[in-house]
């Protein structure tokens, strides 16, 4: 069996977290039958998945949280952005849930209060919560 030999900096470490749940996100949309785009770069952008149906386009912000506290105050991240996010998808590191939720205009919010829709990580609750939103 392959055994790490090296270990990531704490910093290297919550970035390869990060872009773990953004391929994570893009398999539950392909998945579900979604085109999903990823840019090379979205810095200053705030899109992390591009996805379609084949006629509409959305571009879709994925958050991870390292916590399981579905009450935890999340911040707007896109407000001053010129870019028109549709939908932002928060996963817990930690627990086994996540959050659909259209941008809110507040500068803080409380995740479970932010009007989103809960789903479980898992293919089948993804779809239906994603069809809700």
């Amino acid at each position: 069996m392959p055994l790490k030999t090296s270990a990531l900096a704490s910093e290297q470490h919550r970035h390869y977290q990060s872009h773990s749940f953004e391929q994570y996100a893009a398999g539950l949309f392909m998945a579900d039958g979604w085109e999903v785009f990823q840019p090379y770069l979205d810095h200053g952008r705030k899109t992390d998945l591009l996805i379609s149906d084949g006629n509409v386009f959305y571009r879709v912000q994925i958050k991870s949280l390292e916590t399981t506290d579905e009450s935890v105050i999340v911040r707007n991240q896109w407000k001053n952005s010129n870019t028109k996010i549709d939908y932002v998808i928060y996963f817990s590191q930690k627990g086994n849930w996540g959050y659909i939720v259209k941008p809110f205009s507040r500068n803080q919010t409380r995740l479970n209060s932010a009007g989103g829709i809960r789903f479980h990580k898992h293919q089948k609750h993804f779809s239906q919560a994603f069809a809700k939103i």
